[in-house]
């Protein structure tokens, strides 16, 4: 059986992902006819059905969806090694850290500001983004290293060391009674009837069910939350995207939340390991407390 292609694979995830060949065809910038052939010659090369074809639609099969996870994992792999390759040849390139916007954002200033003071560290680039998209930045070859958090984000095949163990905080509107205790339990924050919990998306991109409202940014959320409609619990060391709107009480039964940073395991970067010591040594030194 011949090698299956980069070409390939992107179609078959486009297809895969819009369970639909026309809108897959669109998203390609091709005509769906050429698609729909390249999808049946992958199936006959395998000698699997990876898709059912219907009046109704386009489904997975079993075989489509080890496909769907393979083929991702693959062109991730071969972006990375683009993205890498790319950056080795460019001494004067910076060490990319992605980090959730407003995330452990203490530590991420004190290690800067330790990085700062060494000549011999490499430049950082800091790359902000949403709730769980370090692990595909790091994976795509974008960024270096990453700031992540467990146990919520998706720490599969990386290297990590911990850096910081801390308690969680619910974010509610300020004019809302229960932002006036000195503390909540779990229990408290659950089952509000006029401010149901936000849902976040789970490491497969699909929402919990519950009332609560589905966001994705942070901007959204700290919006909603100003607005009334909704509440969060989050790491203490999040509250650095905290509106005056909003008011922080602490979560005395919620899980601890350890700050990881990750980077790949086929790093082989100097940089990385220097910035990765930086951390280390940092981690033994309590944190400001978030300022009331």
């Amino acid at each position: 059986m011949d090698d299956l292609e980069t070409r390939e694979l992107r179609y078959f995830v486009a297809v895969a992902e819009e369970l639909h060949f026309g809108r897959a065809a669109v998203r390609l910038g091709i005509t769906q006819p050429p698609l729909s052939r390249a999808i049946r010659r992958m199936e006959r090369r395998l000698g699997v059905r990876l898709l059912d074809r219907d009046r109704r639609g386009v489904e997975l099969t079993d075989a489509g969806e080890v496909m769907l996870r393979e083929a991702r994992a693959a062109l991730n792999a071969v972006a990375a090694a683009a993205h890498r390759t790319r950056r080795a040849g460019d001494p004067r390139r910076p060490l990319v850290l992605a980090t959730k916007a407003g995330a452990s954002h203490e530590l991420l200033q004190r290690l800067l500001d330790a990085l700062a003071s060494d000549p011999g560290a490499a430049p950082i680039e800091i790359l902000l983004c949403e709730v769980g998209e370090q692990a595909g930045l790091l994976r795509g070859g974008r960024a270096d290293v990453a700031l992540m958090h467990r146990p919520f984000d998706d720490l599969a095949g990386f290297d990590t060391e911990d850096l910081y163990v801390e308690g969680q905080v619910a974010i509610l509107p300020a004019a809302h009674p229960l932002a006036s205790r000195d503390q909540l339990t779990l229990a408290d924050v659950r089952d509000v009837p006029d401010l149901p919990i936000a849902r976040w998306p789970r490491l497969d991109g699909s929402y919990p069910d519950g009332p609560g409202p589905e966001v994705r940014t942070q901007s959204q959320l700290a919006q909603l939350v100003a607005l009334g409609r909704t509440l969060l619990v989050i790491p203490a060391s999040s509250r650095a995207w905290q509106w005056p709107e909003h008011v922080a009480i602490p979560v005395v039964d919620a899980p601890d939340v350890t700050t990881v940073i990750a980077w790949p395991p086929s790093s082989h970067s100097p940089a990385v390991a220097s910035l990765v010591r930086t951390a280390i040594r940092l981690r033994d030194t309590a944190l400001p407390a978030p300022a009331e």
